[in-house]
């Protein structure tokens, strides 16, 4: 019996003398659904440089090779989010793609118009005071609803860069109703199994105003479209002391909470990899998810980064086990025993309560998991030892064009 082995049957021992339902945990975490992104298998970087990576995705093809690789070694992100004007490029059928990702064991998942990286923008998309702007960013809104249609996705993903940088550029209550008009009249175009996830940013690259400024706005905004308008939470969106949980236990319970943008930061949109900097942030909102049982059933778990500096692939399997392990805490919180000690008033056990669950080594839980799911224990090491990287290194070398900054 191999070390982990051994560990997993003291661990397990010790969850079902609390009362803990192993199996239950277990099934949760083999249903797990973490959808990774394809802009983060493509060259990227900060706002000043892109340092290319010899095996960096260009084609949406190449890009679903590489999260097929994410999926293979860790068995629990099975669908690929795309970005309109980056990955259905003139002449690119998007049933084409569909077939191409069903061949190498994926799916098109939520899509994501592009409505920031052209000239006309400077003024703002759905907020630009010009009417043909904010046409344009309308079809080309309607027509990322088209594509969703073809690839059977039923998530629209918006997030818009829109702001201004001086008092005085734009008169707020104007943007605002322009806004309102134009995710309306999509809205009513999406077909009624789609839902339309509403992205905010409370800064960048609006450093006086942002048009979608905070989670409540973008909830106004979802409200005045209608029940299957949602907010997403990008974990990077935030002022650096925002209770990021607190905010998704309120639109869980308004039931609005569409979904996530994982991701890490230390100031900023950083787009580090997920847990890096704060996994205890990540392990509380698990908990908040958790507890709300089935309100949280539509939520969506998507990946957000962009990796200047790591090997994509490497990178992005770091973060799906980081959400693994995290949610696999949260999953063994004593919850009677935290309810017990909000209702005394004890503080100090209340917050134990999630601690002690945090601090339990899950590594061993989570390779019996991978094991029972036909998978490698350590998805890290089985992709470093299964020669893909130094495949595509060779095979695609130095190149540009792969979308973003790239």
């Amino acid at each position: 019996m191999g070390n982990w082995q051994e560990a997993y049957r003291v661990l397990a021992a010790g969850l079902q003398e609390r009362g803990v339902d192993l199996d239950r945990s277990k099934s949760l975490l083999k249903a797990q659904h973490i959808e990774t992104p394809s802009w983060g298998y493509a060259d990227s970087g900060t706002r000043f440089n892109v340092f290319r990576q010899p095996g960096a995705a260009i084609s949406i093809e190449e890009k679903l090779d590489d999260a097929a690789q994410v999926h293979k070694f860790t068995g629990v992100t099975p669908t690929v989010a795309v970005h309109v004007a980056w990955d259905f490029k003139p002449g690119v059928d998007p049933q084409e793609v569909v077939k191409y990702a069903e061949g190498v064991g994926v799916r098109v998942g939520a899509i994501n118009p592009t409505m920031f990286q052209e000239p006309f923008y400077l003024q703002g998309s759905i907020t630009n005071p010009d009417p043909k702007v904010r046409k344009h960013v309308i079809d080309h809104m309607l027509h990322s609803v088209e594509i969703g249609k073809q690839t059977n996705s039923d998530l629209l993903s918006l997030w818009f860069a829109d702001g201004t940088n001086y008092p005085g550029q734009g008169d707020f209550r104007r943007r605002k109703h322009w806004a309102t008009e134009c995710l309306q009249e999509v809205y009513a175009a999406m077909p009624a199994g789609m839902r339309m996830l509403v992205e905010y940013k409370f800064f960048e690259p609006g450093f006086y105003h942002t048009d979608i400024g905070d989670w409540g706005m973008a909830y106004c905004f979802c409200l005045d479209c209608g029940e299957r308008a949602e907010v997403l939470v990008d974990l990077g969106h935030h002022p650096r002391a925002a209770n990021i949980e607190h905010i998704v236990a309120f639109l869980l319970d308004l039931g609005k909470l569409g979904g996530f943008h994982f991701n890490d930061a230390r100031y900023a949109d950083d787009d580090l990899t997920t847990g890096s900097v704060n996994p205890y942030q990540v392990f509380l909102i698990y908990c908040e998810l958790i507890k709300a049982g089935d309100l949280a059933n539509n939520v969506a778990y998507m990946i957000d980064q962009s990796h200047g500096e790591k090997p994509k692939i490497e990178a992005m399997i770091q973060s799906v086990c980081m959400i693994q392990r995290l949610y696999a805490k949260a999953l063994l919180v004593d919850w009677a025993a935290l309810e017990q000690a909000q209702a005394a008033g004890d503080i100090v056990g209340g917050e134990n309560a999630l601690v002690e669950a945090f601090n339990i080594d899950v590594e061993p839980l989570l390779k019996q998991v991978r094991e029972e799911m036909g998978l490698q224990p350590d998805p890290l090491q089985a992709y470093r030892e299964s020669g893909y990287q130094q495949k595509i290194d060779q095979a695609r070398g130095f190149r540009k064009g792969g979308g973003g900054l790239g």
